[in-house]
């Protein structure tokens, strides 16, 4: 009977340590580290995948996840420099690279992370003007990824890009810069008419010069201009004569002066 009772107890006990060890069995995949914690004590190396055993009470594993991680900064109302109220948001990506720092270091890293860039956001946006916002987007997310770079790497975590998705600003201001890009459209139109007129009038003087030495070549000009215009089968001619033709016909008419 004793025989029996101890045979029962001992086969409670090797399934009770049974369970307790596959209990103590933990798999980690590809992307994750294991953050052991023994006693209370962080030890030095987290552990990399496949199978690991963790005895609890004593040990404790914190799993992190050594993938990119892609969080959303919701929009953020701020003034930029030059005194304009917008509203931006932004995605940042990144990645712990260390995950004893980033369990130890800090409480919540992604959270952590998350605050960090929407203060980051404001204060950057803060120190630009709007036509820098616009038109410079690549130098600010480089500006943006740098200063998160800098602050989140003590917490083992690594920013590696950060861009503005989208900028909101009120639609007084959307008015005022539709103006100001048609004025300098209006402004570029004068001047390049401006310069097709320098160029005309250049080469002009030009012809002019070029006719002078041949007088007969302007006659010629002329007959082509006739020939241009038949083409079009126009009812009304407009030809322009030269004074000077009158004149010669006239010499040629009036009769000579009696001599005394």
């Amino acid at each position: 009977m004793d025989f029996g009772i101890s045979f029962g107890m001992g086969t409670i006990i090797m399934i009770i340590v049974g369970i307790y060890l596959l209990s103590s069995i933990k798999i980690l995949n590809e992307y994750e580290q294991g953050v052991i914690f023994r006693l209370g004590r962080l030890l030095p190396q987290a552990k990399g995948a496949g199978v690991r055993l963790v005895f609890a009470p004593i040990d404790r594993m914190v799993r992190v996840s050594l993938r990119i991680v892609t969080m959303e900064v919701p929009p953020q109302e701020t003034i930029t420099r030059d005194n304009v109220t917008v509203k931006v948001n932004a995605v940042v990506y990144f990645k712990v690279i260390d995950a004893n720092f980033a369990i130890n270091n800090v409480e919540n890293y992604l959270y952590a992370t998350g605050q960090l860039a929407q203060t980051t956001l404001r204060s950057v946006i803060g120190e630009v003007e709007l036509d820098e916002l616009l038109s410079q987007r690549e130098k600010l997310n480089e500006r943006l990824q740098t200063i998160l770079d800098l602050h989140t790497a003590p917490w083992g975590v690594k920013v590696s890009k950060v861009e503005v998705k989208q900028v909101e600003i009120p639609e007084q201001m959307v008015r005022a810069i539709s103006k100001q890009a048609e004025a300098e459209r209006e402004k570029r139109a004068k001047i390049i008419h401006a310069e097709g007129e320098l160029v005309a009038s250049l080469k002009l003087a030009e012809a002019a010069s070029v006719l002078a030495t041949q007088p007969v070549s302007i006659q010629l000009r002329y007959l082509q201009t006739l020939t241009e215009i038949g083409v079009e089968k126009n009812t009304t001619i407009v030809f322009p004569l030269p004074v000077d033709i009158f004149t010669k016909i006239a010499d040629r008419i009036a009769p000579a002066t009696p001599q005394a």
